[in-house]
């Protein structure tokens, strides 16, 4: 069984925090604004960046061997 580094690990989840924080900013600045300020949108393009840059990371790491991908029965 190999272990995964902690480094890869907060990497991922410092990530899905940041588009879930991004999402949700979207969603108060929509709800605030009105359409008035283009406030939502950025907040909506950043999560789109996180998301894209997010999986672009775990193919690289996928392709260089620094992260190992397993089945669901592990």
């Amino acid at each position: 069984m190999t272990r995964t580094n902690p480094v890869q690990t907060l990497l991922i989840i410092a990530f899905l925090i940041l588009i879930l924080w991004n999402l949700g900013a979207g969603l108060y600045y929509m709800m605030v604004d009105k359409g008035k300020t283009d406030r939502t949108v950025k907040s909506l393009t950043w999560r789109i960046g996180l998301s894209v840059a997010l999986i672009l990371l775990v193919v690289a790491g996928i392709l260089t061997g620094v992260v190992k991908p397993h089945g669901i029965g592990g």
